[in-house]
């Protein structure tokens, strides 16, 4: 059944009141200075448009396609009132926001895979990352955990949690802060219907379309509804008009409800793709839903029909985020204890079919429990589940968290050729490594990404009993023995003890103005006001070297040389900014990067 329907909200109106009301009736904010309480830290979610409205219904019995289409709210964050920054951090009571969610479990288990000789590399002898400064990001809400996701564009970083988002500059200064839901001021999602319980946020900036996106959550019992909201930027500046999209996304499988939870944020040239599992009101499970947002009328702010497809023996899929030029969304899933699940949808926006291959994988199990810290409990690290997912002209690249032989937990990461895949071609790894270190010290929550010169950096979490959690980082050149990573690096440690859900995940992006920086957001445990709370962390990374273009790990005199040998060509071993031509612009790299590689000594 293919439900055609739309669901109509009040455009004109709420321009209408966002620009004409006055600050003065709107709630104050006092700089500094929390609200009482969140609603929802002692209380449960109500719904509250259920009846009010016609909803579509999305029917995705069988193997059947859905269209459904959305008007657009356009709201200007100008118009918010100021200060728009964080107030104090929150030292009441917190709350999980899975606990606010329906009822919900699904069998976890890993299937035993077939067994294989494939092994996965290590750790170098020697650092591959130099660390730049870090500013500290979003600080401790009403919820844990923070679930961090970044977005990097050339003049703005954009950080959302648990339930807000912040606008800073690229040094870290603190622009805009709003609350997610309806008890913002007013919330970011407030004016398109939000209500007062969003959650699992996730965000990034497509280069492509110099545009920011950010998605959210909402999901209420009372009476049931569940929604995926969506905005995206009208530029690359945050601050300023957002086109925003709250997408009904309750489905029917054979007559019953389901809701959608840990959803998947990604792109390629041609719509935004949205992965949730599939959670019924009542009980059960429907398998992995994927949403395809056609990019085309979104970058308007007109209505847009969204595209749904099922796979009913899915379960916590990942969609990649294509920094390079692609017409297939990609997906990354765990099958087995020795394979993974790619999958692709061919004419995504046209007559989806989702096509699906498992790949060989090292052998492996879940990760072996939670992580010890110091002076607190432990560390809920998770499933194991793919936690994010990137592609490249240099493959796709995913990671996630796996049991190790010491009775820890160890990130481990993938590196796929994808060789035409869902065209004829057969998905293969090209390599995959683990970082391992040791009996007793746990690295979890670990998110990769790629750049243009197919050098790769990781953030992840490490902990053990004489430690507090700190953020860690790491990285490889294109160059390096198969499945190795540099010796890890600390980038900044709490200075307390917790316990308990901690992430969900942690993320990293690249500088989309040189394709080579990396910039990624982690957490850490520190004191508010004598209450322990979390503590998110922005910070950038370089691995590559592209003035070292005779790949001595130096940039000295005798790479002008080998610049000056090349000058005039289309050399790419002279051809320092990758702009294709060997000039006295490669030379004035040369200069400005004089002295040691990233993670030389």
């Amino acid at each position: 059944m293919i439900a055609f329907r739309t669901l109509a909200t009040a455009t004109t109106l709420a321009v209408a009141l966002l620009t004409t009301l006055p600050a003065c009736q709107q709630t104050e904010r006092i700089p500094g200075v929390q609200r009482p309480a969140h609603p929802m830290v002692d209380g449960l979610p109500n719904g509250r448009t259920r009846g009010t409205v016609e909803l579509p219904t999305i029917d995705l019995t069988g193997n059947t396609v859905a269209w459904t289409t959305f008007e657009p709210t356009i709201i200007d964050t100008r118009t918010f009132p100021q200060p728009a920054t964080q107030g104090a951090p929150w030292n009441g009571d917190t709350r999980r926001p899975g606990r606010l969610l329906p009822p919900h479990s699904r069998d976890k288990t890993l299937p035993e895979g077939p067994t294989n000789d494939l092994t996965s590399g290590g750790l170098l002898d020697r650092g591959r990352v130099d660390a730049g400064p870090l500013f500290p990001a979003i600080y401790q809400t009403p919820w844990t955990p923070p679930d961090p996701s970044i977005a990097v564009g050339p003049d703005h970083v954009v950080v959302s949690v648990n339930m807000a988002i912040a606008i800073y500059d690229r040094a870290g200064n603190e622009q805009f802060f709003s609350n997610l839901d309806s008890t913002g001021d007013p919330g970011f999602f407030e004016e398109v219907g939000a209500g007062d319980f969003t959650f699992d946020p996730k965000c990034f900036y497509d280069p492509a379309i110099e545009r920011f996106v950010i998605l959210a959550l909402e999901v209420y019992n009372n009476p049931d509804e569940g929604w995926m909201t969506i905005a995206i930027s009208d530029d690359s500046d945050p601050n300023g008009i957002w086109y925003k999209y709250r997408t009904w996304a309750v489905i029917t499988d054979e007559g019953r409800e389901y809701w959608p939870d840990y959803p998947g944020l990604g792109f390629d040239d041609n719509a935004f793709y949205v992965t949730a599992n599939m959670f019924g009101f009542q009980s059960g499970f429907a398998g992995v839903l994927f949403r395809a947002f056609p990019k085309a009328p979104m970058l308007d702010g007109d209505p847009v029909t969204v595209i749904d497809v099922r796979d009913p023996n899915g379960a916590s899929a990942q969609v990649a985020q294509c920094l390079d030029s692609r017409d297939t969304p990609l997906f990354v899933s765990r099958r087995s204890s020795s394979r993974l699940r790619l999958q692709a949808i061919e004419d995504p926006l046209g007559t989806p079919n989702l096509v699906t291959v498992d790949v060989d994988v090292p052998e492996y199990q879940g990760p072996s429990g939670d992580a010890p810290n110091l002076n607190g409990g432990e560390l809920d690290t998770l499933d194991g589940r793919i936690m994010n997912v990137m592609w490249r002209d240099s493959g796709l690249w995913t990671a996630h968290a796996v049991r190790g032989t010491g009775g820890n937990t160890k990130s481990r990461w993938y590196h796929f050729d994808m060789s035409g895949f869902p065209g004829g071609g057969t998905p293969s790894l090209i390599e995959s490594g683990d970082i391992d270190l040791g009996s007793g010290t746990y690295s979890f929550f670990p998110a990769i990404a790629a750049n243009r010169f197919g050098d790769a950096a990781m953030v992840f979490a490490r902990s053990n009993a004489q430690e507090y959690a700190s953020i860690q980082a790491t990285g490889r050149r294109a160059g390096d023995p198969a499945g190795t990573m540099g010796l890890p690096i600390q980038l900044a440690i709490g200075d307390a003890g917790t316990n308990g859900r901690w992430g969900d995940y942690f993320d990293i992006t690249v500088d989309p103005t040189d394709d080579s920086t990396f910039w990624l957001v982690g957490e850490y445990a520190t004191t508010f006001n004598g209450e322990v709370g979390w503590q998110t962390w922005v910070g950038t990374l370089e691995v590559s070297c592209p003035a070292d273009v005779n790949g001595d790990d130096v940039v000295n005199v005798n790479d002008i040389l080998a610049i000056l040998a090349a000058y005039g060509s289309n050399n790419p071993d002279g051809d320092a900014n990758g702009d294709g031509t060997v000039n006295v612009n490669d030379v004035l790299i040369v200069i400005s990067s004089w002295g040691n590689c990233p993670g030389n000594p």
